[in-house]
């Protein structure tokens, strides 16, 4: 059993004994210290904010009791019930609520739920705002408003249609194109929320022909929710069955996006935002951003296709939305499939990327196999090294980044290292005694051998 607080949210297992688990308790507290937060950062008399969640089994009870324990605190809430990470942040600031909270553990097993906040403008807190309402959590001192002055608990169910609008009324999303070319798409939500929104967006895309595959918002998911290749056997095998054109997976939250060529073959989550991003880039030329850990590919895409500027972030939303902002990119996200696009809102939102994915390939008129196979072929190897507990992390990392300064070194979160268009990423684990270690190359015998090199040397250094 497990509780994580940290500067990001809350998140943890059901069940158990308080302090050790996200239980009661728990959600009562943090969403007491989030709320305290709120009424410290305004002098407005009146506080709104917009909660939402997804599927999970534990769903309805977290959120009446964080609903409650905002109402306790003077606050109104405003209660999107079943609804998706992306739609809670575009209604953030429809509501002009002054945050919002996302009850959903995103790819994380069924046992568990997790506390996502969000500020005025929807979008996740800062590192140091997340850290101000885990010290409050901490203090656990709390002033709660007299009967007189509790807040309200208003439900709202229009935000489905209002999320599917407003892709709709994006520039770029060409319904007229995804409606011709008569797709048969097959769509595995895993049980959650997705299950609604995404054959909703279809039907309004004009796809006419949906297959439905573990669609009902149960919280009983039928396989791993993290949307990998070694989870997606069954929606892999429909396609071929039904001889779909396409298949269109979610997590469990909606903000992480992946598909799967019309041969069940996987188009791959790390090339979601890659073949996006040549969408936009083709209709509205700028900059793009992605994490350190992404395929090369988008920057690949950027650079040499679209003559175009490419900037890496340090891992995280939040980081990625900061570098997004700061040089005004027109496209980015992270390397699972999360799309940003700020035409839209500065958040992952895997229906946008639906939207937008479906239009690339309607106007390509080929294959999503076709599709993938013109992007730069690249793998990423995952591996990471045990250390023990008085190993100096920061020193090896410091000492592997001189080691390479005849390279291109990044060491904006941990070292990234790029040797001609190959890179490893070498990150140190805030929880326990490991490094990280990412590789990508032109193929995954490459990738992995770039990864055995670089842990050779980690550990002589070691030793």
């Amino acid at each position: 059993m497990t509780l994580i607080k940290s500067i990001s949210g809350f998140r943890g297992t059901i069940g158990g004994q308080a302090g050790d688990n996200l239980t009661p308790i728990d959600a009562v507290l943090f969403a007491a210290a989030y709320g305290t937060w709120l009424k410290n950062q305004t002098s407005d008399q009146t506080i709104r904010v917009v909660i939402g969640r997804d599927a999970r089994i534990s769903g309805p009870m977290v959120s009446n009791l964080v609903a409650n324990t905002l109402i306790g605190l003077g606050i109104h809430v405003i209660d999107l019930g079943l609804s998706t990470t992306p739609t809670v942040e575009i209604a953030v600031p429809l509501e002009k609520a002054q945050g919002g909270i996302i009850l959903t553990a995103s790819h994380n097993p069924k046992q568990w739920n997790a506390l996502k906040l969000l500020n005025h403008r929807g979008e996740f807190l800062s590192a140091q705002a997340g850290a101000e309402v885990l010290a409050l959590s901490e203090a656990g001192i709390f002033d709660f408003a007299s009967v007189d002055e509790l807040g309200t608990h208003t439900h709202d169910d229009s935000y489905l249609s209002k999320h599917i609008d407003s892709i709709l009324a994006l520039p770029l999303v060409n319904r007229s194109a995804i409606a011709a070319a008569n797709f048969k798409v097959v769509v595995d939500a895993v049980n959650s929320s997705g299950g609604i929104f995404v054959p909703a967006l279809l039907d309004a895309l004009g796809v006419t022909q949906i297959t439905k595959l573990y669609c009902e918002p149960t919280g009983h998911f039928p396989h791993n929710p993290e949307p990998l290749p070694e989870h997606l056997g069954d929606l892999s095998n429909e396609i071929k069955s039904t001889q779909a054109d396409l298949g269109i997976t979610v997590d469990p939250d909606v903000d992480r996006l992946a598909m799967v060529c019309e041969d069940g073959s996987m188009f791959g989550e790390e090339y979601t935002l890659v073949a996006v991003a040549d969408y936009v880039l083709s209709k509205t030329p700028g900059a793009t951003v992605s994490n350190l850990s992404s395929t090369r590919a988008l920057r690949d895409v950027t650079e040499e296709w679209h003559k175009q500027s490419y900037a890496a972030a340090a891992v995280g939303e939040v980081n990625v939305v900061e570098k997004m902002k700061a040089i005004q990119a027109v496209i980015g996200g992270e390397g699972n499939g999360g799309i940003i696009y700020p035409e839209s809102h500065y958040g992952r939102d895997a229906l946008v990327g639906i939207a937008l994915f479906l239009s690339h390939l309607a106007e390509k008129k080929c294959k999503v196999s076709e599709l993938r196979d013109q992007y730069p072929a690249y793998t990423i190897s995952k591996n990471k090294i045990e250390l023990t507990p008085n190993v100096d992390v920061d020193d090896i990392l410091t000492r592997m980044a001189r080691a390479y300064a005849h390279e291109e070194v990044d060491t904006t979160d941990g070292v990234k290292i790029y040797i001609g268009k190959e890179w490893v990423h070498l990150r140190k684990s805030n929880t326990e005694p490991i490094i990280r270690i990412y590789s990508e190359s032109k193929n995954a015998e490459a990738a992995d051998a770039l990864a055995k090199r670089i842990i050779t040397e980690i550990q002589a250094i070691i030793n």
